[in-house]
């Protein structure tokens, strides 16, 4: 079947179903498989999702396939929106319910849960939170991060640490007004030593709680489309979550696989730190209007745009180096 999309340096963004894609991978090749695929809303999606009821079973087709190209080392970070039950306020279970079953069936283990907090997250859904006023809004998404052998996962939390707190900055420069002596037991239980508590280990140990505001409106992608008059896929995650995942569970040049590419959020943050990356994307327009990613002058839109609708498969580096010749000139 003709291959068609977008290559760059290190990646590869093909339109085709992620369940033929997936197959033409070898077993156990893939690093990180970093998605977020439909959620099972009650209301249908231009982007397409299937109802909560035939979800799972439709997930975990996708989830068999991961399993057997995914190394022993590799993860399956999967990001998950909730949703309520079809005309009751009452929180529907489906991420809960697939989670046991790519567990208890399909073999994955759960190496641990993560939350993504959304603080710009508009009030939804509408009919409990803005006309009833019955619940609260919701803002955090499930990220569930699955292996296949915990022992074997590969992962290092120091490559995400994150800034210490003003007051973790006043201890680390004057102990002695913290800790008055060695070993003290705070209420807690926990033991406060001067050399552990006072080392500087260049930022702290971050949380499963990711709070990432997902607010984008001027990025090269938005403002592609805009120019292009070419709607923005609508269902967007912020770079920062794929780039969380990619730094904490891989090394450059390991694989990451987008199984919903989407608008290709994942490709660009591989990219950026120099992954090997596949994303699969169904849709053609959304393929085409992910390339704007990846293209530096405004000139290559409706080239690269177009090629790409009429089923052509684009090398974006060579664009990119003709305009590097350019400038040098």
């Amino acid at each position: 079947m003709k291959k068609y999309g977008y290559k760059t340096k290190y990646g590869e963004c093909i339109c085709t179903d992620s369940l033929i894609g997936l197959q033409d991978l070898d077993d156990n090749s893939i690093d990180l498989v970093m998605t977020s695929p439909p959620f099972a809303l009650q209301r249908e999606k231009e982007y397409g999702n299937k109802s909560q009821s035939d979800y799972i079973d439709w997930f975990c087709q996708f989830a068999e396939l991961v399993y057997n190209k995914l190394k022993e080392t590799g993860s399956f970070v999967i990001d998950l929106g909730g949703a309520y039950q079809k005309g009751e306020p009452a929180y529907s279970l489906y991420q809960f319910k697939l989670l046991i079953k790519l567990c208890e069936e399909v073999g994955f283990e759960l190496a641990q849960p993560f939350y993504w907090h959304n603080p710009s997250a508009l009030p939804a859904p509408i009919e409990w939170v803005n006309k009833r006023k019955i619940r609260a809004k919701n803002s955090v998404n499930t990220v569930w991060w699955l292996c296949k052998n915990p022992k074997l996962c590969k992962a290092d939390i120091t490559k995400v640490l994150t800034p210490y707190s003003d007051r973790m900055l006043k201890l680390l420069e004057k102990p002695t007004e913290f800790i008055k002596q060695e070993n003290t037991i705070r209420p807690s239980g926990h033991v406060l030593g001067m050399s552990s508590w006072t080392r500087d280990n260049g930022g702290a140990i971050p949380p499963n709680m990711l709070q990432i505001p997902n607010s984008e409106s001027n990025s090269k992608y938005l403002k592609y489309c805009k120019e292009m008059n070419v709607k923005g896929h609508p269902a967007r995650f912020p770079i920062a979550l794929p780039e969380f995942f990619i730094k904490f569970l891989t090394e450059q040049n390991d694989l990451v696989v987008d199984i919903f590419g989407g608008s290709n959020t994942t490709g660009q943050a591989a990219e950026q730190l120099k992954r090997k990356w596949l994303s699969f994307e169904l849709s053609k327009d959304y393929v085409a209007a992910s390339s704007f990613r990846f293209i530096e002058n405004s000139k290559d839109l409706d080239c690269v745009y177009s090629n790409i609708l009429n089923e052509n498969f684009i090398d974006l580096t060579d664009l990119i180096e003709v305009e590097q010749l350019l400038l040098l000139g």
